[in-house]
């Protein structure tokens, strides 16, 4: 066996979020030296902002139905670091783990328990943290089979056997995920599938959010092409909120990188609701029939009173062309069952997703095609990828986190053992 073989691998992560982390620490343990290159004046800031600071960081309902991109090579990563593997790992840390109906938290509910946890871990592995330092290059000396990391503060160019890229995607770009890492990607001939806003609200064109803005309820939401109609892309079911621009709340999260991706692509896109989504049609078509039998000389909003809240009710009636005070049995049988349609078939037309700053994740990024099941570059022997940055993008509910304690685990024990896991 070569010599070089035997010898500890030096690592370089470039990336102090949770899979960065969780790369270092794993390589680290493997016995590599290793540096973290972190842009900010502290590691994981994003972790702080993960589930309204709760840190939903994994879910025991994990499929690859639960993710999005290139997702092939999902079910050989997760048998290597699953989200038992990921509760194992904080639980010998100290952290006590509770879990909600499989979605997992610490017992603190403090994201910043989590965080907590894995500095301590680094620091116990030996990693060489610098922090304010971000990486402007990377380059391969193929002869040598190691690697020059360049910095923008120009300390001297570092050599590493492995590099390691965890940079994010361009979500949420205060924490210091702003493409840069995408770019390096990029520079070194990987293709980046388009990256899009994910886990985000949606921006709308109807003009009458103003006023429902602030209002929740329980929804189904079918999103269509406005060029195919017939057949919905995606459909969810849970709390919508309202906004004063558009539509948000978990099922918009889950439907958003599909919608940013229609736009992306030229099309246009719509969001159909139904505001009764506990009621089927045939139920639905006997409640109108019993409200219309009933109407007698009530105004329309007495009619719609109950139905469904009070600023919906109003704006259904604008929008219908009607006043709140006109009677509904002036109107006839025929708009008002038209009206009442309007609870179980209200439409809106998505003009965007909200930008990379309010988004949880980050769709697309380095083509799965393009790594090995390492997560190791197939152009570049030695340099390895984790996290955002990968073509892989989970629901809501800790399947993010997931990826990245799984795909960081990997990159860190491949690149430090240099031939695989063990």
């Amino acid at each position: 066996m070569d010599r070089k073989e035997n010898a500890v691998k030096k690592v370089a992560v470039i990336g102090g979020g949770a899979a960065g982390m969780m790369a270092a620490i794993t390589a680290g343990r493997c016995g590599a030296l290793v540096t973290v290159y972190e842009r900010n004046d502290r590691v994981g800031k994003k972790i702080l902002a993960t589930g309204n600071g709760k840190c939903n960081f994994s879910n025991r309902n994990l499929g690859r139905e639960n993710y999005h991109g290139g997702v092939q090579k999902l079910e050989e990563c997760f048998s290597r670091f699953s989200p038992e593997d990921a509760v194992d790992f904080f639980t010998d840390a100290g952290m006590l783990v509770k879990e909600k109906h499989g979605y997992l938290y610490p017992w603190s509910e403090q994201a910043s328990t989590v965080l907590d946890v894995l500095r301590l871990e680094m620091e116990r592995a030996g990693i060489t943290v610098r922090l304010s330092e971000q990486v402007d290059g990377i380059v391969r000396d193929r002869r040598a089979g190691t690697f020059a990391v360049n910095t923008l503060l120009g300390k001297g160019k570092e050599s590493y056997d492995t590099v390691i890229l965890a940079c994010g995607g361009c979500a949420a770009p205060k924490t210091g995920s702003d493409g840069s890492g995408l770019a390096l990607a990029k520079k070194l001939g990987h293709h980046v599938v388009p990256v899009v806003p994910a886990l985000v609200q949606l921006r709308c064109k109807d003009g009458f959010f103003k006023m429902i803005a602030g209002v929740r309820c329980e929804a189904r939401l079918r999103l269509y092409s406005e060029e195919d109609g017939k057949n919905p892309i995606a459909e969810e079911i849970g709390e919508l909120q309202f906004t004063n621009y558009g539509i948000s709340g978990i099922p918009v999260f889950q439907l958003s990188r599909d919608a940013a991706y229609l736009l992306e692509a030229g099309k246009r896109a719509e969001v159909r609701i139904d505001l009764l989504p506990q009621m089927g049609e045939t139920d639905f078509e006997r409640m109108c029939m019993l409200r219309i039998k009933k109407a007698g000389e009530k105004t329309l909003e007495e009619f719609l009173l109950g139905m469904a809240n009070k600023k919906v009710n109003l704006m259904m009636i604008k929008e219908a062309g009607y006043k709140p005070g006109d009677r509904a049995a002036r109107l006839g049988n025929e708009r008002l069952q038209k009206l009442l349609g309007s609870y179980k078939r209200m439409k809106v037309h998505i003009l965007a997703a909200n930008s990379f700053e309010n988004a949880q994740v980050t769709a697309g990024g380095i083509d799965m095609e393009e790594v090995t099941g390492n997560l190791e570059s197939v152009k570049i022997p030695g340099l390895y990828f984790a996290g955002e940055m990968l073509d892989v993008d989970g629901r809501c509910g800790g399947y993010n986190l997931q990826w990245a304690w799984t795909s960081g685990f990997i990159a860190g024990m491949s690149a430090a053992n240099q031939h695989g896991l063990h």
